[in-house]
């Protein structure tokens, strides 16, 4: 839950009804950095407030490193998006593979100093990842079920009178079942056509809708940026 992209990683993972886990530097009552005060408790009622500290403990800042062997070894595997060649990020990283977890990072421009850490886990055999898709394909197989039949459901509205259901109703199933309508499965449909007939929707929710229904198994692309639906 510190700045940055723990935040940014908070409040998308979040936004798309997912879960997650702040594993603090200090005591769960204590909210750490003051700003994120609303999105602490959006986490303690959607996901998990975690901490080995005593309740009242304040957020040292030797107290992160230590914190960090929680993070890595509750997953599955690491992203590093960022850090620096000394940086907190490296350090969990080196924690990563000592708990045999999978190591993945972002890379970025050589010349800043926030990618030499990425950059560097990358040469010595991290994943490289572009896309989400780098991610997922490295997910146990039940994990990957479970994301395919919570999309699938989400977006084909199968759930969607079911009560307290409310993935069914959100903007971004709602641009995945106007696509499903649009796409046939006998011919393909360019994007560039879905965009031209694109109403309620922004090009970016488009493209994200369409990566989401590959990764269901719902649509396939084809050469030239055709789009079908799978039968």
């Amino acid at each position: 839950m510190a700045r940055g992209i723990d935040t940014a990683a908070h409040k998308a993972t979040l936004a798309a009804e997912g879960d997650t886990v702040a594993v603090l530097g200090c005591g769960v009552d204590v909210v750490y950095p003051s700003e994120n005060r609303k999105l602490a408790g959006d986490i303690a009622e959607k996901g998990l407030l975690l901490s080995e500290f005593p309740m009242g403990s304040v957020a040292f800042p030797q107290n992160f490193p230590v914190r960090n062997r929680i993070i890595s070894g509750m997953s599955v595997g690491l992203l590093v998006v960022e850090g620096a060649q000394y940086s907190g990020s490296a350090i969990t990283a080196k924690l990563a593979l000592d708990q045999g977890r999978e190591l993945f990072a972002v890379p970025g421009n050589i010349t800043s100093k926030t990618s030499w850490g990425p950059n560097l886990l990358i040469k010595q055999g991290a994943k490289l990842v572009q896309e989400w898709n780098d991610v997922v394909t490295e997910l146990p197989a039940e994990a990957r079920r479970r994301l395919i039949e919570a999309g699938r459901s989400r977006i084909t509205g199968e759930q969607l009178d079911l009560p307290g259901n409310a993935e069914a109703g959100t903007p971004a199933a709602a641009t995945g079942r106007w696509v499903l309508a649009k796409l046939k499965i006998d011919s393909a449909t360019h994007l560039d056509d879905l965009l031209d007939t694109l109403e309620d929707s922004s090009p970016s929710e488009l493209i994200a809708a369409l990566f989401e229904l590959e990764m269901m198994g719902l649509v396939k692309q084809l050469p030239g940026k055709n789009f079908v639906k799978v039968w």
